[in-house]
């Protein structure tokens, strides 16, 4: 059947990619970003009986993703069904994770990174992303101050310092 073939492909696709999970035969999970990354998010594809002729349950309730807010979920999502409804008819789940990870950083722009610092957040529409994608499009240009508190904030190369988001559990 197309399922068997499109399950097959994907096996031999996503072998030994850590990111990717077949939850069962029907039903797949793939992580898009590194796992210590705060951007990262799992998407959840579930094929019903008439896939692809119909679209795939597209899912992000993941607990993985209980830090993106729904807004950013529902946005992700929607993109993601545009993409359904182009490939309609075809074996679309691959077509659909790698969108997912190419658009990544468009995905996430609006989720806050640094939700533990609740200060430096005072300026959060403000502070520019540090674009992580080798394109080098437009960089916004900043003030002095504004470099200065990136640079207080990570170690001049734009690198948050080791440790910066673990949780201490001594408290």
């Amino acid at each position: 059947s197309v399922l068997q073939m499109e399950l097959e492909a994907l096996r031999s696709i996503y072998e030994g990619d850590l990111c990717f999970r077949e939850l069962s035969p029907v039903s797949f999970q793939y992580r898009i970003g590194e796992s210590g990354d705060p951007k990262a998010f799992l998407i959840e594809v579930s094929w019903p009986e008439t896939y692809p002729q119909t679209a795939p349950v597209i899912s992000m309730d993941a607990f993985f993703n209980n830090t993106i807010s729904s807004a950013i979920k529902q946005s992700i999502l929607d993109k993601l069904k545009v993409e359904v409804e182009a490939n309609l008819g075809t074996a679309m789940t691959y077509t659909l994770f790698e969108y997912a990870k190419d658009n990544k950083e468009l995905f996430m722009e609006n989720q806050p990174v640094n939700t533990v610092t609740s200060v430096s957040n005072s300026i959060a529409t403000g502070t520019p992303d540090v674009p992580t994608s080798k394109k080098k499009d437009k960089k916004e240009q900043l003030s002095k101050t504004q470099k200065r508190k990136l640079a207080d904030k990570t170690d001049n190369k734009g690198e948050l310092p080791r440790g910066w988001n673990w949780v201490d559990v001594i408290k």
